[in-house]
């Protein structure tokens, strides 16, 4: 199963056969880095897990993790017993280390996309599986962990972010997170396009983004703190309920501003390489744009999150977030 999927997915080998059986369950290799795995037997707990990883190309660290999870699968030392959408995203760009070919994926999920291209291809193709997915268990709770891997420090070296969507977050869910070593969360404000919110926006899923460290090459990664997050995907694969840790141990943050560049003067006020969730105190210039003008904090303190000053006219150069209260 998982040799004949990484061949297809990552040399283009197209395999003999599409389905198959392991020792729990079924699997059907639909195309080049989408696996679907069925159980024999349903548990009662179950829901309709969707797994992705490498949305951006260079993240690696979630494609071993999810490796790992399916040599388990298969070799029987984790039982099936929910159904699970496997994704792998963005192929050329894992191939070739890059965050993107032509366009930032994680940002093209939106079922009125009418760009075409490498990238919004993918995102029409990764829709529609998952689509289909929901569809085949549309009786079952939906879920959708998209992982993924920060291009920098940060303070809280593995967080979450939650997508805005009208889709209540369960309170489980929060505990579940905690234990697999989530540090701290961050709520979305508005819609955002990514592929998180495209499951809990279009299908109602518990969604979530995943930051589990900074990028990394194959074989660079530490496995071993993601140890808790295995034991998480592994425990909703098998149908059952995750370990659980109160919630609090996490620290919450929800977003404040975003600073859109506006030009190509567009220029942060601070240095390229600082973590995520920095604090600067109000009074502080943090951004400066030919068309926007300058961005300064107001009288309360902001935090950023995923500064980016080379994002394309119109893109989001950073997130700007408050702390607030446990979810």
């Amino acid at each position: 199963m998982l040799g004949q999927w990484l061949d297809w997915t990552l040399d283009g080998k197209s395999p003999s056969s599409q389905l198959g059986r392991f020792k729990s369950g079924t699997y059907q290799l639909h195309a080049p880095g989408i696996l679907e795995i069925t159980p024999t037997t349903v548990q009662p707990t179950a829901r309709a897990c969707v797994f992705s990883a490498a949305i951006h190309g260079n993240e690696t660290a979630p494609v071993e993790l999810l490796g790992s999870w399916l040599s388990a699968i298969e070799a029987g030392t984790v039982t099936l017993g929910a159904p699970v959408l496997v994704i792998i995203g963005n192929l050329p760009a894992l191939k070739g280390q890059q965050r993107f070919i032509t366009t930032n994926l994680n940002r093209l999920f939106n079922r009125e996309l009418i760009e075409t291209g490498e990238e919004p291809d993918r995102a029409h193709e990764l829709m529609s599986a998952v689509d289909t997915f929901y569809e085949r268990h549309h009786t079952l709770p939906k879920l959708h962990y998209d992982l993924h891997t920060a291009i920098r420090d940060s303070l809280y070296t593995r967080f979450v972010v939650e997508p805005f969507a009208e889709t209540v977050i369960d309170p489980e869910q929060w505990q579940w997170l905690a234990a697999a070593d989530m540090q701290a969360v961050l709520h979305q404000h508005q819609h955002s396009w990514t592929f998180s919110h495209y499951s809990k926006h279009y299908h109602a899923a518990q969604s979530f983004t995943f930051e589990l460290g900074r990028v990394a090459p194959f074989g660079k990664n530490d496995m071993t703190a993601l140890t808790p997050m295995l034991t998480l995907i592994s425990s909703l694969s098998a149908g059952l309920e995750p370990p659980t840790k109160p919630a609090e141990t996490m620290t919450f943050f929800q977003v404040k501003h975003e600073l859109i560049r506006k030009s190509a003067t567009f220029s942060l006020c601070f240095d390229e390489d600082v973590p995520n969730f920095s604090r600067f105190e109000p009074g502080t210039c943090l951004a400066k744009d030919s068309v926007a003008g300058d961005f300064i904090v107001g009288d309360t303190p902001l935090y950023v999150v995923f500064p980016n000053a080379h994002v394309e006219i119109g893109a989001r150069a950073a997130l700007l977030v408050v702390p607030t209260h446990v979810a």
